[in-house]
């Protein structure tokens, strides 16, 4: 479990960076944009971290204030993670309150920690990956700790060549 909690804070330093909350980095590599996604390559400590993300092209509801979502695939070769989706929707989710990707008739749990949530299972994630590659669209359905519903729409029109150069990069 403690593992678990290490590699969260990584992944939240990571998406820092991505965010522009901590200064740039010049071992911050954007590795190209593709349709409504972009990849990037960090190397931090020596070790690579590689990442598709995107924002969402529908936040609703539009009236709640909130900080950016993104939508991220990593892989951190030096920890053995691949495929690890992950997304935040600009608030710290409510506790133990579900939070769903939904593509069509497919249905994903994550679970939550503060402003992140992962996919609940190893499994899962690889067939979202599939669901995600096939798909136009992906919402990520959440609840905030003020009980507030959220629905993001994320397009997935240059997901493949995204999720491919990250993943390569690192692979």
């Amino acid at each position: 479990m403690h593992i678990k909690i290490i590699k969260n804070i990584l992944i939240i330093f990571l998406f820092y960076f991505s965010f522009g909350i901590l200064s740039a980095e010049e071992n911050l590599k954007s590795l190209g944009k593709f349709k409504d996604w972009e990849s990037f390559k960090l190397l931090q400590d020596g070790n690579k971290i590689c990442y598709a993300q995107s924002i969402p092209v529908i936040r609703a509801p539009k009236k709640l204030k909130r900080d950016p979502s993104r939508l991220f695939v990593s892989f951190r070769p030096s920890e053995n993670i691949k495929n690890e989706i992950s997304v935040t929707n600009g608030y710290e989710f409510k506790l133990k309150a579900p939070v769903e990707a939904k593509s069509g008739k497919r249905t994903y749990d994550l679970f939550s920690k503060g402003k992140f949530a992962w996919v609940v299972d190893n499994d899962d994630e690889k067939k979202l990956i599939i669901t995600m590659k096939k798909a136009s669209r992906l919402m990520i359905i959440g609840n905030s700790d003020k009980g507030d519903q959220t629905t993001d729409h994320y397009s997935m029109m240059g997901f493949t060549k995204a999720y491919n150069t990250a993943k390569k990069s690192c692979g």
